[in-house]
């Protein structure tokens, strides 16, 4: 009930004896990303594998035999076929995840973040049991549409960062925000490189549904921290309706309302120029298993987690990366080099033929995932401290709506490029680049106020 206030001692005894520890919100974000990547590339193959024998394809997944049957059509709509239900689960989270993780967001500001990141972490693991039934039953494969569905409506895992980042930014002060936006995102990226690795290693060994066992038991281990170890960031929470228009207008009004202290034009040019980035590091994503799953590469589910590994570890070289050019250099110039070396990167991929050629792509984005945390923390420092769940729940449907985006261009393209470049997507990421890294020298260029004079540092 709203209208029954306790008294502050009687709330502080009651919140101290709900949770066991004050644990930071770090471990949540590795465990769920952790359980995450172990699922992505293992769903993709399972999608491969189940759709070539439904379509009596028996190439296996040695060099020759890719090599010979590169060219046969029925690979070809197995390519099709798995870069279009891959399409159909983005979509169908976006959709439900637009309302979700919005709702949740703001809603955080006013209760705390915990109880959003128990709901995220309960959708987690729902989606990771539904792909258990699929594959242990082999249930249509339409049921993972089903999961992800599920999973959006608790909040996924754009929901569980944006508590997570808005915990970030509630302790942490102006100058050291973006270190620590970069420090979160290295926890996403050492989980996604030790998950890839065993990923791969387990599905040759094991097949597909042990490794989703595994994904299972972390979610619930996740779900228990978020609800009972996590210590709260909010200094005050209080109830509040969660189904309300209140809270989605909060984020409106961020973009809209003028304030002394942020700057409309900052907020919305800011959110476009991480729109771009998203859009292009998850639209490589998308299709980076298929582009190596066949020819010419045509890697096994060893050499796939490798290259996953490989994708995932700039989250913790850029993390280094920014720590040492940051002595150096402003956080703009820094974004503005990790911008470069993903370029780079790409345009590697678009011409990769043989497999080290593709690793030195991943090697020159090692400093691509710079620009993301530097982003996330110029937005913060553009609003008051009781907006940071707002803010982020917005930059969640900003990164939902450039996931779709990524999925929709980047999985229809792959497709229909195949026959004249199947690197066009990629040397597109490139040109699409070009937008964010103009724009972040622009705002800096007319910049109106020093950064750090934004509001109050927290303590």
């Amino acid at each position: 009930m709203e209208g029954r206030a306790n008294p502050p001692g009687e709330a502080r005894a009651r919140r101290g004896a709900a949770v066991l520890c004050r644990g930071p919100v770090e471990p949540l974000v590795f465990l769920a990303n952790f359980a995450l990547v172990l699922q992505g590339p293992l769903t993709t193959q399972y999608l491969w594998h189940r759709f070539s024998a439904d379509l009596g394809y028996n190439g296996t997944r040695d060099r020759g035999s890719c090599s010979n049957h590169s060219a046969d059509p029925i690979m070809k709509e197995v390519e099709t076929l798995t870069s279009h239900w891959t399409l159909y689960m983005n979509l169908g989270g976006f959709l439900v995840g637009l309302f979700s993780s919005t709702l949740l967001g703001a809603w955080s500001d006013c209760v705390g973040r915990r109880p959003l990141l128990v709901l995220a972490s309960l959708g987690l693991l729902l989606q990771a049991l539904v792909s258990i039934f699929v594959v242990q039953l082999q249930l249509h494969v339409g049921y993972f549409v089903l999961g992800r569905i599920l999973c959006a409506l608790l909040g996924d895992f754009s929901g569980l960062l944006a508590a997570g980042f808005a915990s970030v930014a509630d302790v942490s002060s102006n100058r050291s925000r973006t270190i620590r936006m970069a420090l979160l995102e290295a926890c996403i990226g050492v989980a996604g490189t030790l998950a890839s690795l065993l990923g791969g290693h387990w599905l040759r060994a094991q097949g597909y549904a042990n490794p989703f066992w595994l994904a299972l038991a972390l979610l619930i281990a996740m779900a228990l921290y978020a609800a009972f170890c996590f210590g709260e960031t909010v200094k005050e929470p209080t109830p509040a309706r969660l189904f309300t228009l209140r809270h989605h207008r909060s984020i409106v009004q961020l973009y809209m309302n003028p304030a002394p202290e942020k700057s409309r034009k900052h907020l919305a040019l800011y959110s476009l120029a991480i729109f771009m980035v998203v859009t292009v590091h998850f639209g490589a994503q998308d299709i980076l298993t298929l582009y190596e799953l066949s020819k010419p590469l045509c890697w096994d589910s060893k050499l796939i987690g490798y290259g996953s590994a490989a994708q995932h570890l700039p989250y913790l070289t850029s993390l280094l990366g920014l720590r040492l050019l940051q002595h150096c250099l402003a956080d703009t110039w820094v974004a503005e080099i990790g911008l470069a070396f993903n370029i780079m990167g790409m345009v590697v991929f678009a011409f990769a033929t043989i497999t080290p050629l593709m690793f030195t792509g991943y090697g020159l984005l090692f400093l691509s995932l710079v620009t993301t945390p530097i982003i996330r923390a110029k937005l913060s420092r553009l609003v008051g401290e009781s907006e940071q769940g707002a803010l982020f729940s917005a930059v969640a449907c900003v990164n939902s709506l450039a996931m779709l985006m990524a999925s929709g261009i980047f999985n229809s393209l792959y497709p229909a490029t195949l026959n004249f470049m199947k690197g066009f997507p990629f040397l597109l990421g490139a040109g699409l680049l070009f937008i964010p890294a103009i724009l972040i020298g622009v705002l800096e260029k007319a910049n109106p106020r020093p950064e750090f004079q934004q509001f109050p540092q927290s303590p």
